[in-house]
């Protein structure tokens, strides 16, 4: 098995069209490990853990990740950028929306 410390995203099906950022991704070519292994683009600063687009995902389309509808974009994707609440809405989480996008904190709540 290779060395996980020479992939810098994963790709769980070949049906996605995000990967997994395994660490801290800065512009330019990366490698992938999964079910889609090569290499992708990076267009933009993408945290741990985050998804990246793996080809352009146009508004009110699927965002698919384990080979699943996890959510859908609410506004144009281009291939290599970040893809976190800020340009999609959850599947699962009506509430994504009012979430922020770093912390995951709510924003529809006051707390005093």
């Amino acid at each position: 098995m290779a060395d996980m410390d020479m992939y810098a995203a994963f790709v769980a099906d070949r049906r996605d069209n995000v990967a997994t950022a395994l660490s801290a991704l800065a512009p330019g070519s990366v490698p992938l490990r999964g079910d889609a292994a090569g290499q992708a683009t990076v267009a933009e600063p993408i945290p741990a853990g985050h998804k990246l687009a793996l080809a352009d995902i146009p508004e009110g389309a699927d965002v698919v990740k384990y080979g699943v509808r996890i959510g859908r974009a609410t506004r144009n994707i281009p291939r290599g950028a970040w893809v976190h609440l800020h340009v999609m809405a959850s599947a699962y989480d009506e509430r994504s929306s009012h979430l922020d996008v770093n912390t995951g904190a709510p924003k529809d709540i006051r707390y005093e």
